[in-house]
């Protein structure tokens, strides 16, 4: 069985619609992975995915598979822990995991996976099985405390790689897929609350061996095979677009003037137009006065950069903030 999640006891009828959910989500992961790979091979604005709506979009994704893990983690185990398939799927998912680790090592060693959802998945189903007797309600106001905890609290001591995975760093490592245990586990345990709701209200009884319409087929098929279908559905996809260029390149653009709009196009989210070409200016003044301005511009800088472009990003909003007509009082 490849699934990252897990399934219900053997002896139990499937709820397709849960199969058919964990399919919708990796079809919306797919189309997200596109967007982010034609941007990496730069036919898309660069900074593309990392903000506005495809922001969104990428939390809705993560949101709704850890949702998703929680919900089936308790209705797997809810009866007592099945230790059996539990460490099996442990393996299949921490083998995966690690995996992808030592790939993305080789592949963009400034920017590897060393957290990503699949990592999380793994801590998370492990974390979770602490929490199964909970009640609904409990683990509800456990998970917002889970989700706001990175707003509220941040330490230095958590910058090493070592414990940056919890997600309370004061800066976040360079990684193209980062999922730290802190907010995302809170997305879980939402997913085991509702998984104790529904049981209670007798949903998940009505809904086990309720068939779908035909066209969803596919979808659970993909459901009951995710890990499969995550592992494989980026090295697909990687191979087309890199056909692609061979015979339509993508159009070279200046570093420097794609971190310009990849700020603009961030900054823009929360800001006007006027502070963020003002900010997004200052920004860009300190780094062509810098050394490490050539690894940034080429979206790989190391971590000391990345924490000095932190640095003068605070600094550039304040003096821009000051030098913002009605935007200092």
């Amino acid at each position: 069985m490849t699934e990252l999640v897990h399934s219900p006891p053997k002896n139990k009828s499937r709820i397709e619609l849960i199969d058919a959910s964990r399919g919708g989500a990796l079809i919306a992961m797919a189309i997200y992975h596109f967007a982010w790979d034609l941007e990496f091979f730069g036919y898309a604005t660069p900074g593309m995915t990392a903000v506005g709506g495809w922001r969104l979009f990428a939390r809705s994704i993560a949101s709704s598979f850890l949702f998703l893990v929680g919900f089936s983690l308790l209705l797997a185990h809810v009866r007592g822990v099945r230790w059996r398939p539990f460490w099996w799927r442990m393996v299949q998912v921490g083998g995966a995991a690690a995996a992808i680790t030592i790939v993305t090592y080789f592949a963009t060693p400034d920017a590897f996976i060393f957290f990503g959802i699949l990592h999380h998945i793994a801590l998370a189903s492990l974390v979770g099985l602490v929490f199964l007797r909970l009640p609904a309600v409990a683990l509800v106001l456990i998970a917002v405390g889970a989700i706001a905890l990175p707003a509220l609290w941040r330490s230095d001591m958590f910058n090493g790689m070592a414990l940056a995975w919890t997600g309370l760093a004061a800066v976040n490592p360079r990684s193209n897929d980062f999922v730290p245990l802190f907010p995302w586990f809170g997305a879980v345990l939402l997913g085991m609350a509702a998984a104790k709701i529904a049981r209670a209200s007798g949903w998940t009884e009505r809904a086990a061996g309720k068939p779908l319409p035909g066209w969803t087929r596919p979808l659970q098929f993909a459901g009951q095979h995710s890990l499969a279908v995550y592992l494989l559905h980026q090295p697909v996809l990687i191979g087309l677009i890199f056909l692609a260029s061979l015979v339509v390149p993508p159009q070279a653009e200046e570093p420097r003037v794609g971190f310009q709009r990849a700020c603009e196009a961030q900054c823009v989210d929360t800001r006007d137009g006027a502070f963020c070409e003002a900010y997004c200016g200052c920004v860009i003044a300190e780094i062509d006065g810098d050394a490490r301005a050539g690894e940034i511009y080429t979206g790989a800088p190391s971590q000391d950069a990345t924490a000095w472009l932190s640095e003068i990003a605070t600094q550039c909003s304040i003096a821009t903030d000051m030098d913002m007509p009605g935007e200092a009082e």
